[in-house]
């Protein structure tokens, strides 16, 4: 028998304990084929995609993040694979199999898994390629979809990169079991587990840590963010390790306490067995609920970042297409009614019509307490209390209710301004500054890059001695379907003399935000997807790696009468504990996340968080339910046999 033939034949016998860690390669291989596919598109190289142009290096970036992943996973669950086939290694060793050919044996059975998941991956690649394109053309609203292609750099991107992690790690594990003795492979797994202890002060500084972060996370606002992110993510990641290492012990211990409980039933066994699993997989629970947290907060935060975006197109345009004219009868940018009739005719008619005149105003200066004055040379139109207010009205936003001898600005400045000064027509003015504040409520042009807001008798006083062909008048339209209307807009003739005194950027700006967020939350879907089947295979590499010492354990239980049905009882509730706890903690830190970010973005995001929870606990509960079949078959086989 040759050293190939054997690596096959283990393959074959521990296949059940090698099936997860292969479909777990595939799935790995799978979306890095897909990304890569994507990024060396021809259409997409070439530029004839052009909304794919501008994502491609957020693509390359997350080709980096599944990489180094895929690293740290495949070392994490090659290394518990073979930490259950020790005393194999043992009986090898004493049959006369050097280190060298120990170590050649599992180089072999890796480049075997390699090759296996390479092909597999890569194969599945090019199946769900094209519905991986399909996806991103509606993200990227590209008429034509992305028509289906087989990269060749993709595949030896794909094929070569894996190729070279799967060895590196290969001989990266092997070293390590050249370094066991020979007693210590025939006694792993049989090694006396000990008493289950815990420091009260570490259980301590766990409540304390946790206590801590949650109620900076609660305080977190845009002012203090900076100082104490950074500091709620180390108090909350010191206090969940502590929280699986030493605070389930004292739980355990606490439940074991209770006798009416402890003797319940199986309840001795379950907690008896549970307390050493949570002890010694509590360094897996915590990086698992550290990253089922990452999961739901990256996902909330881009969904948020979606929101927040949209309502910042909002505040800097508040309508679609705002036209400002010099005169009060003037119609020297554009022909309003005829403007009105080509959008009607194109599908996007007006459905709501501002005006609101004004007078500029120049020299602006703002006086503020710390003598740090500002000057401003944009241009500067001044409005009635008035006409802010309907404005405001109409948008939902804050009402004005300004004393004689102030004016307002929209807008926050820190430190807050105290007086207003310039000058209209050649006339002095100076107002205080109102304490209240003010909102945008126009768009910007060249003639009112700033807005200063005065009470109605002062700006009837103001505006008498100016004639009405030095006034301003503004006009803001609302359209039908505005999302759309970008094309339509640019559509409109204006003369270049007058090309910034039309504002008609919103639709166009929208359309970008919308394209990068919904690019960035697919992105970032598969990412957490990515992370997700990580976090589970993490927990059912575990347990395998528990299985022979869990099968002898139930072979002693039947020898005395516990029936099938109890042990798979006792099975079920286990792993059920293991899986879900890391989940409920990790849904914690997330659910104080949320609630800092909506008091740093000022949007709710409850509800779309709930929706991403309650799918993230359906697939656990499908991983919790394979697993626990999967798992209970193999304690079977070994109860059967025993």
């Amino acid at each position: 028998m040759t050293f190939r033939s054997l690596a096959l034949s283990n393959m074959k016998g521990n296949w059940r304990s090698y099936s997860a860690f292969f479909l777990s390669c595939v799935f790995s291989v799978l979306i890095f084929y897909m990304y890569s596919a994507f990024i060396y598109h021809p259409d997409v190289v070439s530029g004839h995609i052009l909304q794919a142009s501008k994502i491609r290096r957020g693509m390359m970036f997350c080709l980096y993040i599944i990489g180094i992943f895929s690293f740290l996973f495949v070392l994490y669950s090659n290394s518990a694979f073979l930490k259950t086939r020790k005393q194999e290694f043992g009986l090898l060793s004493l049959f006369g199999m050097t280190k060298a050919q120990l170590r050649k044996l599992v180089i072999y059975e890796s480049i075997a898994i390699a090759l296996l998941s390479i092909g597999a991956g890569i194969g599945l690649g090019m199946l769900f390629s094209k519905l991986f394109f399909m996806a991103l053309s509606v993200f990227l609203k590209v008429t034509d979809p992305i028509p289906f292609a087989v990269p060749l750099k993709a595949i030896g991107i794909t094929g070569f990169g894996f190729f070279i992690l799967f060895v590196a790690i290969a001989v990266l594990t092997s070293l390590r079991i050249g370094r066991s003795e020979l007693i210590d492979l025939f006694k792993a797994g049989r090694k006396p587990k000990g008493q289950l202890i815990f420091s009260p002060w570490l259980v301590a500084l766990a409540l304390v840590s946790l206590g801590s972060g949650y109620t900076m996370a609660l305080m977190l606002d845009p002012f203090n963010f900076f100082y104490m992110a950074l500091l709620i993510l180390v108090t909350v990641t010191i206090g969940s390790y502590f929280l699986f290492t030493q605070f389930s012990v004292l739980l355990i211990r606490f439940l074991q306490k209770r006798h009416s409980f402890f003797y319940n039933r199986t309840n001795m066994i379950v907690l008896a067995q549970l307390g050493y699993k949570l002890k010694d997989n509590a360094r897996i629970l915590f990086m698992v609920s550290i990253m089922s947290a990452v999961i739901l907060t990256a996902s909330g935060t881009f969904y948020l970042l979606q929101i927040s975006s949209k309502q910042q197109i909002y505040d800097f345009y508040p309508y679609t297409v705002a036209v400002m004219e010099k005169g009060i009868h003037s119609h020297d940018v554009i022909d309003l009614d005829a403007m009105k009739a080509q959008l009607r005719a194109e599908g996007f008619p007006v459905t709501d019509e501002k005006i609101v005149t004004g007078i500029a105003a120049t020299n602006i200066k703002l006086t503020r307490s710390n003598g740090n004055d500002m000057e401003y040379s944009p241009a500067t139109m001044i409005i009635s209390e008035s006409d802010y207010n309907r404005l405001a009205k109409d948008k939902g936003k804050k009402q004005l209710h300004l004393k004689p001898g102030t004016a307002a600005m929209p807008g926050s400045f820190s430190p807050p301004i105290e007086r207003i000064t310039g000058s209209v027509q050649g006339q002095p003015i100076d107002y205080n500054a109102a304490a209240e504040p003010s909102e945008s409520i126009m768009n910007q042009t060249n003639l009112n890059y700033m807005t200063v807001i005065m009470g109605d008798a002062d700006y009837d006083r103001i505006t008498a001695g100016v004639p009405e062909a030095d006034q301003l008048v503004w006009y803001g339209y609302e359209l039908k379907n505005w999302e759309h209307a970008g094309p339509a807009l640019n559509k409109l003739e204006v003369s270049d003399d007058f090309i910034d005194q039309i504002n008609r950027s919103r639709p166009d700006n929208y359309a970008n935000m919308r394209d990068t967020s919904s690019l960035t939350l697919f992105i970032g879907l598969f990412i957490s997807l990515l992370f997700f089947i990580a976090s589970g295979s993490l927990i059912y590499f575990k347990m395998f790696t528990e299985l022979q010492e869990d099968q002898a354990q139930f072979n002693a239980l039947k020898r005395i009468g516990m029936t099938r049905q109890e042990i798979r009882k006792i099975t079920v509730t286990q792993i059920a504990i293991i899986f879900y706890l890391p989940c409920l903690i990790g849904t914690i830190h997330a659910l104080f996340a949320m609630k800092a970010l909506d008091g740093l973005m000022g949007s709710s995001v409850w509800l779309y968080s709930l929706v991403i929870i309650g799918i993230f606990v359906v697939m656990q509960t499908i991983y919790f339910l394979l697993a626990s079949m999967s798992y209970s078959k193999g304690l079977n086989r070994g109860t059967a046999s025993a």
